[in-house]
Parts: structure tokens; sequence; C-alpha cells
């Protein structure tokens, strides 16, 4: 399964936000279950970032999510979050 999260972040707090959400993507990275995953930014609104990662299922990223080290990096950058879902079922993939 992916998940994807996408976040709206002021030009001023760019920096700031991709260290952080960088050390939350390591922090997830260390998660069992975790495939890969990448911090990106659009290239026509600067304001809107992403997080995609790649799981082995959802049981693995919500048990990821719950661990207390991603807890402690990830809510201070929550409340940038676009309130959408994230979680997707893989369909097909090349």
């Amino acid at each position: 399964m992916i998940a994807i999260t996408r976040y709206r972040v002021p030009d001023e707090d760019s920096g700031g936000f991709a260290e952080g959400m960088t050390a939350v993507l390591a922090a997830l990275a260390a998660s069992t279950g975790f495939r890969s995953g990448r911090l990106a930014r659009t290239v026509d609104d600067p304001g809107l970032w992403a997080l995609v990662t790649e799981w082995d299922g959802a049981g693995h990223y919500r048990r990821a999510l719950g661990a207390y080290e991603v807890r402690l990096r990830f809510m201070p950058l929550a409340a940038l979050a676009v309130d959408e879902p994230g979680a997707y079922e893989v369909v097909s993939s090349a």
C-alpha cells in the first residue's frame, strides 16, 4: 500500500518543514514493513508538499505512525497536513 499525505507550508517555514519531515521519513524508514519513501514539493505551487511512502500493508503503516519516535517528530508538522484520505491500496503497477 502507499500513503500520500499532502501539506500546505508557508514559504517562510519551508526550510524547517523539509528538515523536520526528513527526520520523520528517517523514523518511518526504521519501521517494520517500510519499503520506500520520499518527500516532494510541487513545481507549480511551492507551498504544497507531499510525503509519499510505500508499505507491506496498512497494518505496518498504522503501527509505524503510532511509534513514539515517529509521533515525536511528526506531531509538530501534522497541523500543516491537508485534511484528505491518504492511504491507498495499489490496484496495478508497472
